[in-house]
């Protein structure tokens, strides 16, 4: 069945992308083998992670941005990530809704994806997500984080460009973008400018930016902040035009190809940390860690040396 679906996929099939999509997200052995599979097809797409608070406008900014690049006859790749709905088990709110009018665009390819309980902004699938898209053909995929604040970057071991929307008028909550955020945007949009704060929200991001001034010039890189009002559209020509600026930066001055090393770096130990967690839980499931338990249990040894015991178990 995976064989022929990839093969479908080749072709251009949009039906067995959605099926090998929601195989990657539900079925752990299944994703091995479809990733497996597919991965030699790969490493075509430039990947923008759209990150930032609840609330800001992050699926309206970027239903405008697919409209700049399919202009310019780009192939695009959408994965929102959305909370998950607690009798379900899938993706809550369906930010898809917001983009409804490139649904029947065969240029486009929209997935909302669940969370299922990962904290860092995006589903644990997403990456695999990305690699059905890239195999497909996209030339550029758009992940849209759930919007939790500043847990949120893990967005950074995903994409090539990492955009962080806020609004004027946050408040404390500017204070946590800068505490996690600030460290992983690449661009600052500024979306809903027409509100009052616009100016405030600006100044703060600018100070906060100056105090990094070094580490910007040693980069060559410093992030810019736009103003945009997604309902409109204003600013997001300059917007997607810094995305493709930043494109440029990262492939002239290497960092395109370090950004992806450290990605391979980080899903290979994010995958080798999933696959001795499931062996270590089927072990206690199982019962065959009992003693063990029992042992901490009465003092007789600490956690850390049950632990490094466990790790030789299941290795």
């Amino acid at each position: 069945m995976i064989d022929e679906l990839i093969e479908r996929l080749r072709k251009g099939d949009r039906k067995a992308v959605a099926r090998l999509i929601t195989l990657v997200e539900n079925d752990e052995e299944k994703a091995r083998e479809i990733v497996r599979k597919i991965y030699p097809l790969t490493g075509n797409a430039y990947i923008v992670g759209i990150t930032g608070p609840p609330g800001a406008g992050k699926s309206s900014l970027l239903d405008k941005l697919i409209r700049e690049a399919r202009k310019e006859g780009l192939i695009v790749g959408v994965i929102a990530v959305d909370p998950t709905s607690p009798f379900t088990g899938g993706a809550l709110l369906g930010d898809r809704i917001r983009m409804q009018g490139h649904a029947t665009d065969p240029g486009v390819f929209i997935r909302s994806m669940a969370t299922r309980g990962s904290l860092g902004g995006l589903a644990k699938a997403t990456n695999d997500a990305i690699k059905v898209l890239d195999a497909y053909g996209c030339d550029i995929i758009f992940v849209e984080t759930v919007g939790v604040g500043q847990v949120e970057v893990d967005i950074v071991k995903t994409a090539d460009t990492v955009v962080l929307v806020t609004i004027p008028g946050l408040g404390d909550d500017v204070q946590a973008i800068k505490a996690g955020l600030m460290e992983i945007a690449d661009i600052f949009v500024i979306n809903k400018a027409d509100r009052e704060g616009v100016d405030a929200t600006y100044f703060e991001l600018s100070l906060t930016l100056d105090f990094e001034a070094e580490k910007w010039e040693k980069l060559g890189w410093r992030p810019p902040i736009i103003e945009t009002i997604a309902t409109t559209g204003k600013g997001v020509k300059e917007l997607w035009e810094k995305i493709k600026e930043h494109k440029k930066y990262l492939e002239s001055s290497g960092r395109l190809e370090e950004k992806r090393r450290f990605r391979i770096e980080e899903e290979i130990k994010t995958i080798a940390s999933g696959i001795i967690a499931s062996k270590v839980e089927a072990s206690i499931k199982k019962g065959e860690l009992e003693d063990l338990i029992r042992e901490v249990l009465a003092k007789r040894i600490d956690p850390y040396t049950a632990a490094d015991r466990i790790i030789r178990e299941v290795m």
